[in-house]
Order: C-alpha cells, then structure tokens, then sequence
C-alpha cells in the first residue's frame, strides 16, 4: 500500500499494521513504560514484543489509530523497513555486569545518536558487546564492537539471515574515540559503495574485504 502511515508495517490480515518505537541500545525509563501501558490499553493494542535488536513492536494497530499512538507515546516515528539505521544493540556493558570491561551502553547510545536518520543503501543493524562473550551479536552485525580490556574490536559485515556470515575484523584494542573513527569511516564506505537494497556482508562479498580495509584502515 503506497497510502500506508509513516513508519507502519502492514500486517498478514492486511487491515492492521505494526509499529516500532525506537528504543536506543534497549533502555527503557520508568516515565516512558507508563506511557507505554497507556497506550497499549487506550487503544487496545493486541500484541506487544520485545525485539531481537532491543526494540518494541505494538502490533494490531488500526490505522486511523496510528499518528495518534506516536503523539500519545511521545516518541519520534521509529523506522522499521526503511533504507537507514534499524537498531544498535547493546549489553548492560561494565556499568552493571560482572564480566563487562567496555561502555557498551555508552557506545550504543552515541552510535545511535551519530546515525540515526541518515540514509543508508539498506537497513543497518550494529551490535555493541562489553566484553568478549559478545552478547550483542558483533559477529553477525553490519557493524559489530567487541570490548576487551586493552580496547575495542571493531568488525564489519556480519549477516545473520538466510545467507549468514561472520563479519571480519577491521581494528583491534581501538581507543572508544579511535572506534568511533573508524566505524564513521565504514559506514561512509558503505554509503558509497553499497548498492540499493544491498546489505553490508553482501557489499563486501562483492568487493572483497582487502578492498574495504584498503580503504579505511
């Protein structure tokens, strides 16, 4: 449907859409989850899922409904399909957990900043761990950060579809600052080089991984 409302999915039934309100590297506050029950209730909202990437989809909306659910949420439109960042995930990082030696949350909230809306030639997924258990999917992220006591991996072109594949690492031990830098370097590779509707892991199937490191490192 061409006439479908901004930043919805249309469901099976096609009569009811879903929509995903951003929430950067999975942090919720108390003021935003009583808005949330809110609404959920107010327009009786069928289902409501917590994500893979850390997002939350209300799904069953009804579609004259829906302008009116991102006003009550008081949250900017989240995109779900569009050509642009989809998500960061991010661990608890070493603010909370035990085994944490890096500031994912940190890392994931500025990732998120950095990104948000700017195109991008397919959806983009990045993943931020705090620690080398890599809880956060680095490995089979467009974009993934792994943190180690002496500093930041970084890896580049990670896929966990129907056609997966482990990303490659383009930087080790990476200063949080010097991380930032380099990951601003891929992602400006791929909106270069990426085709349309072409993912990262593809992109670099195609070109070959010594192309991108030639390129950025």
């Amino acid at each position: 449907m061409t006439d479908k409302p901004d930043g919805s999915i249309l469901q099976r039934d096609k009569e009811t859409y879903a929509i995903v309100p951003r929430t950067p590297a999975g942090l919720l506050t108390p003021e935003f989850l009583e808005q949330l029950a809110a609404v959920v209730r107010k327009y009786e909202i069928p289902i409501t899922k917590i994500t893979s990437g850390h997002r939350l989809a209300l799904v069953g909306l009804h579609k004259d409904d829906i302008p009116k659910v991102w006003n009550d949420l008081g949250a900017d439109i989240g995109r779900a399909t569009e050509l642009c960042l989809h998500y960061v995930q991010a661990c608890p990082g070493n603010q909370v957990c035990s085994l944490g030696v890096q500031d994912s949350l940190g890392m994931g909230i500025e990732l998120e900043k950095r990104y948000i809306g700017v195109e991008m030639p397919a959806k983009l997924k990045i993943g931020v761990s705090g620690c080398p258990m890599t809880c956060s999917e680095g490995y089979v992220r467009d974009i993934g950060l792994i943190g180690k006591r002496g500093g930041w991996i970084v890896t580049y072109g990670g896929n966990s579809g129907g056609r997966p594949r482990i990303a490659d690492v383009i930087g080790e031990e990476l200063s949080t600052d010097d991380a930032l830098a380099l990951i601003d370097k891929l992602v400006e590779y791929y909106r270069n080089n990426g085709k349309k509707r072409e993912r990262v892991a593809r992109m670099v199937e195609r070109l070959g991984i010594d192309e991108v490191k030639k390129a950025v490192v």
